[in-house]
């Protein structure tokens, strides 16, 4: 019988690992210029890095990670997000004490999950993160940083941001013992998820999709009522800062996050484009986690982009951003030209170009049909002549454009003229 991939966990073939590349690439140009700089993290964590961060009564932490001993007895586990790695980097490097940093981290994140469409159980994030400013302006920024990179992928007009607060941790102890008040009357007329999270997690039933949980809550108390005037003045600043940088969102006041760590600003950007996996980037601010991870009380906020979603969405709206395809070609007549072929390859690339040398020898006929299928702009025809006379025989094959020979080391500023 042959191998498979385990269930949840999937081969990306080159045309996909390309538009997962090109979506990264263009998020990753943006953070650049706001100035944020990359961390690397392990896959590989302590078990206690999530369960004590995240919160042992999450779903992520109950029922979704992916958990192991390791030889010397610990417990040890395949990061399901990112932001207590992120904090626990940055305190064991003394990165956070009495200073700002502005980081940025790529890669897979694991949990197990029921697989479907735009989830899986390997699945690839981009989490953004600020720490030490307490104020709703980095809020913003983060915020502003999302709406550059989705225009710059043009989505911006496919999502939509929801924003909340949950208040401080004071106010959330308050709302989460009204809301427990609310409901544990009802507790029968709850699905059977929402009655285990109301002795564990109830703001996560405030997520749920249950018909009769949801109708039920309609009537539930708002965590409106529950802020203090801090906390209140922190959303309001947020929501001033958005519209005046002309960033167009909708209060959802039954916006909560499934992390413990979250406090004051949630927020999610959704799409109705993708049918049930909707999110596609999520974050808000968590000024006590650093705590929680033994650190000293620091501010922190970010967000994690779903990479296979927010690809998804590209090509939905517009497949060519995300299956760029290749300059040139190079079709060599013998074998023996493979050198020179390859050293033209190379001077392309140096000037920008995006070329391939074909290999494997072959008559000319199928060779230009291989250049056709790779979605080259233009083939580069290298024979006898050409080597001979260190020309090259440039054939546009997207363009109604003559086929011409010209000296190599005209090339480059022809292919600029001609605007490929």
């Amino acid at each position: 019988m042959a191998f498979q991939s385990i269930r949840g966990m999937r081969d990306l073939l080159p045309a996909e690992a390309k538009r997962l590349r090109a979506v990264e690439e263009r998020v990753r140009a943006v953070l650049d210029v706001f100035g944020y700089e990359e961390i690397r993290l392990p896959l590989l964590e302590s078990t206690d890095v999530f369960s004590r961060g995240v919160g042992e009564s999450t779903d992520i932490v109950e029922k979704e990670m992916y958990t192991l001993e390791d030889r010397d007895g610990g417990s040890i586990a395949l990061r399901p997000e990112g932001t207590a790695s992120c904090v626990r980097a940055c305190l064991q490097h003394g990165l956070l004490y009495n200073q700002q940093q502005r980081l940025w981290y790529a890669g897979p994140m694991f949990r197990y999950e029921r697989p479907q469409k735009g989830r899986y159980r390997q699945f690839d994030q981009i989490g953004v993160e600020a720490f030490g400013m307490p104020g709703p302006d980095v809020d913003a920024e983060l915020l502003h940083l999302c709406h550059v990179a989705f225009e710059a992928l043009g989505v911006g007009s496919s999502l939509r941001l929801e924003i909340n607060t949950l208040g401080s941790a004071r106010d959330r102890a308050a709302y989460k013992a009204a809301l427990v008040a609310f409901l544990e009357p009802h507790r029968d007329a709850l699905d059977e998820d929402s009655r285990r999270r109301l002795d564990r997690n109830p703001l996560r039933i405030l997520d749920s999709k249950h018909p009769a949980t949801k109708a039920l809550l309609a009537d539930a108390p708002m965590i409106s009522a529950h802020l203090d005037n801090e906390s209140r003045a922190h959303f309001e600043g947020l929501k001033s800062l958005l519209s005046e940088l002309g960033i167009d969102f909708v209060v959802n006041p039954r916006l909560v996050r499934g992390l413990d760590y979250y406090t004051h600003t949630v927020f999610e950007w959704v799409t109705d484009a993708l049918g049930a996996q909707g999110a596609v980037c999520a974050g808000g601010r968590y000024d006590g986690l650093i705590e929680m991870l033994g650190g000293k009380p620091t501010p922190g906020a970010g967000f994690a982009i779903g990479v296979d979603r927010l690809a998804m969405l590209v090509d939905a709206v517009d497949a060519t951003v995300a299956n760029a395809k290749l300059d040139g070609y190079c079709v060599v007549l013998e074998e023996r030209f493979t050198a020179s072929a390859m050293q033209l390859a190379a001077e392309l690339r140096r000037a920008g170009r995006r070329v391939r040398v074909h290999m494997g020898g072959g008559k000319i006929k199928s060779q230009m049909k291989r250049a056709d299928a790779s979605g080259a702009q233009f083939a580069l025809i290298l024979g006898e002549d050409e080597v001979t006379s260190k020309q090259v025989t440039l054939k546009w094959l997207r363009a109604d454009l003559p086929q011409e020979t010209l000296p190599r080391e005209q090339l480059v500023a022809r292919l600029a003229r001609a605007g490929s």
